[in-house]
């Protein structure tokens, strides 16, 4: 009796973690697909030479894979300030190993890579993140208000 009620408390949990996979509440970061990023972001075919950014909130788009060490620990970062930032700045992920035409558009050779995109005016690339978890997320702050809120 004891091992069924074992059972079937690790099937309720694995239940419910399946059924919240990926759930950050109302907050997500968004995986964009080329055509999700033509459309939410800029459309590189039909302007390759202007940019023209189609979103209503700035944003970061981080570009990344899942092999890499650094993204995982940037991941965590970036969810919090998508929360933190909620209504003020839009967080997307590309993942580059399946956007590899998307990620040669911006010249990534390495990743970690960062687009942060005004609402207004030019977007700017950065790459890397510090040494701590702490400094990583000053780096993004000061970013977010020197490129994305001004």
């Amino acid at each position: 009796m004891k091992k069924i009620k074992i059972l079937m408390s690790v099937v309720l949990v694995i239940s419910f973690i399946h059924m919240n996979a990926g759930n950050t509440g109302d907050i997500s970061i968004q995986k964009l697909t080329k055509a999700d990023f033509f459309q939410k972001i800029m459309n590189l075919e039909k302007s390759p030479n202007t940019w023209k950014y189609s979103g209503n909130l700035p944003c970061i788009v981080d570009f990344y894979a899942d092999w890499c060490g650094p993204c995982r620990q940037a991941s965590p970062i970036l969810e919090e300030l998508a929360v933190k930032y909620k209504d003020k700045i839009v967080v997307y992920k590309v993942n580059t190993d399946e956007e590899r035409e998307l990620a040669s558009a911006f010249n990534i050779q390495g990743i970690q890579a960062f687009l942060w995109v005004p609402k207004n005016g030019k977007p700017t690339m950065s790459s890397g993140i510090a040494s701590s978890k702490e400094e990583t997320r000053a780096m993004f702050e000061k970013m977010i208000k020197e490129v994305l809120m001004k």
